[in-house]
């Protein structure tokens, strides 16, 4: 027999959704694609970090669907409640249920709710976990027609369960196309802002400041909200002045939110409380890391006794079910993150601990290691795999490189984790930086010695790669002085060879035929194919076309392509490829040099080789006009002119492209007239690197 329950005297058909307090800024597709899963799943669970905005986006999400719901969209927050057992209870006082009779919470509780079509969410779970996946599997059996949506910073470890992360706003520059003025951040800060200060408007003149700003506080809602709560007594550039502690900053913003909301540390330290000790020493030792990391960064840097490296694995997936941690996985493998805020916390507490410079050596150690096995494998089956590698490292390289600098003792490791990253520094792109890095280093270790001599030979090569010929060939000299002075017969050599660079760049072919031709006879051992002797080959292949040699310039190509070949090089088989189309241009077969200036461009898409592309559309121009195609030369000119203007000193200054760049103008002016001429050349102005490789592929299609 059923016994009578009174009417719920807060129960509204529509349910008892908080209203919208503040205005609502972005998250479209965030929002799309919950309502998505939110229709094919019973149970949706919004993860996330603190202050992200889970609730706000959850209750913007129920406003937008609670007329699908004919018993109504219910909100249950238990923000408050510390006692597990009063889950329930909170719960059907939430739904407003006034049950008078003696039965236990949860049989009132499920009665209540079977049959319901309706919507249930419960805010902030991941303190109560425990009971209130008991609680929606209970109540999911029951009812047919209920669906739960969940917010926590850890999932409810249910089968059924969907779990949607809600990651911070985009910050400006994550899309370059993306005007500052719409970026998502800017705009909740510009709406929160206006809500503190009246006559706060975004313009030109702050639009700059408010986006650094933005970009400093990691695009966190919570962050930007507290932030634009100080514009009551700062102006947006004192806020960004005085973010360098901007825990402090921030704190009691505002008397009238929950606590844990009062201020960005509350919010991270609520999280801090539901890790265990062991959780919490890993999310401080993480803290050394910067941008993102692989799981075996963290067992290698972060194990010990305290943290045995077979605990590793399930201590950083607790982390990242806590939504402390950010998880990305893509075809180059899984990698965890810990975004700057939460680290700056992590940081504080492990130099309480004090173990932030036996981390951060640690850390060092770890890339030093890593940034060998990466230069021993680079000429190997595996480049590609190191490039995208050592790009995602980058931010972790340069950590590294600024703990050694900075610290007494350590300088010298500098030098050697420069040197051994030459390939990271000119073939991934970083050549502007690296520079800078190797002149620092270098400054820092003024004695000659073994690993000085490697890393001037390593700004020699960074050097010419920026067509700074003088610079490149005062670092070789150096490099070659210093070598005989400690004996070190590999770095001579290597010298020899970016000396005969460097005098190729600058067009003293005698001089760079000598050098070159040193470096080749004297090679060492296998390791020193890349950056040695194969590049010594293709240079000398460009010394003797230039002087009309083709056939042993040929021959030459033919031979270091066979050797790329064997080894699975890539990056310098680019480069002979390139280099192999000039003879066969010059002896009348446009065609093969075509063939190879593709094949070329087609290795070069799996490298960040801006400059070498230059290279080889500034070819690839010529042979165009050589198969009477001069309105793709025409365009080609026009994308080498605007192109060049990013990447550096157009042609590297190089006497054996410029006379021909020069050549290939005058042609094409002859065949098309100068007004023809220019209107092509202005349509190809507008196409960027990858667009003007595409039309040199032959994979656009051209108006006649």
């Amino acid at each position: 027999m059923r016994l009578p329950m009174a009417t719920p005297t807060g129960w509204r058909r529509e349910g008892n959704l908080p209203a919208e307090l503040t205005s609502f800024v972005g998250r479209t597709r965030l929002l799309a694609n919950l309502k998505r899963h939110l229709s094919e799943s019973r149970l949706v669970t919004v993860t996330g970090i603190g202050g992200v905005g889970k609730s706000r986006t959850v209750l913007r999400l129920a406003h937008q669907v609670r007329s699908h719901y004919a018993d109504g969209v219910w909100f249950a927050d238990l923000a408050r409640l510390q006692d597990a057992g009063m889950v329930r209870h909170t719960i059907a006082s939430a739904l407003g249920i006034a049950d008078q009779s003696s039965r236990a919470a949860s049989e009132t509780l499920s009665e209540w709710v079977a049959d319901r079509e309706m919507l249930l969410i419960i805010d902030t779970c991941e303190h109560l976990v425990q009971g209130c996946a008991e609680l929606v599997e209970e109540l999911l059996e029951g009812n047919p027609n209920l669906k739960v949506l969940a917010t926590s910073r850890q999932s409810l470890h249910l089968p059924y369960e969907h779990v949607v992360p809600v990651p911070p706003l985009q910050v400006p520059g994550e899309d370059p196309a993306e005007s500052l003025f719409t970026n998502e951040s800017v705009q909740l800060f510009a709406a929160r802002a206006g809500a503190v200060v009246p006559d706060f408007v975004l313009d030109e003149h702050n639009i700059g400041t408010v986006a650094e700003l933005c970009r400093r506080l990691d695009g966190i809602p919570l962050a930007l909200e507290l932030a634009a709560v100080r514009l009551r007594a700062l102006s947006v550039e004192q806020i960004l002045g005085l973010l360098t502690d901007r825990f402090s900053l921030l704190a009691g913003a505002s008397r009238t939110a929950l606590p844990r909301h009062q201020t960005l540390r509350a919010a991270i330290g609520w999280s801090h409380e539901l890790c265990d000790p062991p959780e919490r020493l890993l999310w401080a030792r993480l803290s050394v890391f910067a941008g993102d990391f692989e799981l075996d960064a963290a067992r290698a840097v972060c194990a010990d006794e305290q943290l045995p490296a077979e605990q590793i694995t399930d201590l950083v997936t607790g982390l990242v079910e806590k939504s402390v941690l950010l998880i990305t996985s893509n075809h180059a493998g899984v990698r965890y993150k810990l975004i700057d805020t939460l680290a700056e916390y992590g940081e504080e507490w492990l130099d309480k601990l004090g173990q932030t410079e036996h981390m951060h050596h640690k850390h060092l150690d770890y890339y030093l290691s890593l940034a060998r096995r990466s230069e021993d494998a680079w000429s190997g089956p595996r480049q590609i795999y190191w490039f995208v590698r050592m790009r995602q490292e980058h931010d972790n390289v340069r950590v590294a490189l600024e703990h050694a600098l900075r610290t007494p003792g350590e300088t010298v490791l500098a030098l050697t984790l420069l040197s051994s990253l030459w390939f990271m520094w000119v073939c991934c792109g970083f050549t502007r930086e690296g520079r800078l890095y190797l002149e620092r280093a270098l400054q820092a270790n003024p004695t000659p010695s073994k690993e000085r001599c490697k890393a001037l030979w390593v700004l020699s090569y960074v050097r010419s790669a920026q067509g700074d010929s003088v610079g490149a060939l005062d670092a070789a000299e150096l490099c070659s002085t210093e070598a005989v002075r400690v004996g070190d017969s590999k770095a001579v050599i290597l010298a020899s060879k970016m000396q005969g660079t460097a005098a190729l760049l600058q067009g003293d072919l005698q001089k760079a035929s000598a050098l070159l031709g040193v470096a080749i006879e004297f090679k060492t051992d296998n390791k020193e194919l890349n950056p040695g002797l194969l590049p010594a080959i293709v240079e000398l292949s460009l010394v003797l076309s230039s002087q009309g040699e083709l056939y042993e310039a040929e021959s030459l190509l033919t031979d270091c392509l066979q050797v790329c070949r064997e080894r699975g090089e890539l990056f310098v088989s680019s480069y002979a490829h390139w280099a192999l189309s000039v003879p066969r241009l010059a002896s009348g077969r446009p065609q093969q040099a075509l063939e190879n200036a593709q094949e070329s461009l087609r290795i070069k898409r799996h490298f960040h080789d801006t400059l070498g592309t230059l290279i080889v559309l500034e070819t690839t121009a010529r042979i165009h006009i050589s198969l009477d195609q001069v309105d793709v030369a025409a365009r080609l000119l026009g994308a080498l002119h605007q192109n060049w203007k990013t990447a550096g000193l157009p042609q590297l200054g190089a006497p054996f492209l410029t006379v021909e760049h020069e050549k290939c103008v005058k042609e094409c002016e002859k065949a098309l007239g100068v007004a023809g001429y220019q209107a092509l050349f202005e349509e190809g102005m507008r196409l960027d690197l990858t667009e003007a490789s595409s039309l040199a592929l032959g994979e656009v299609d051209l108006p006649a």
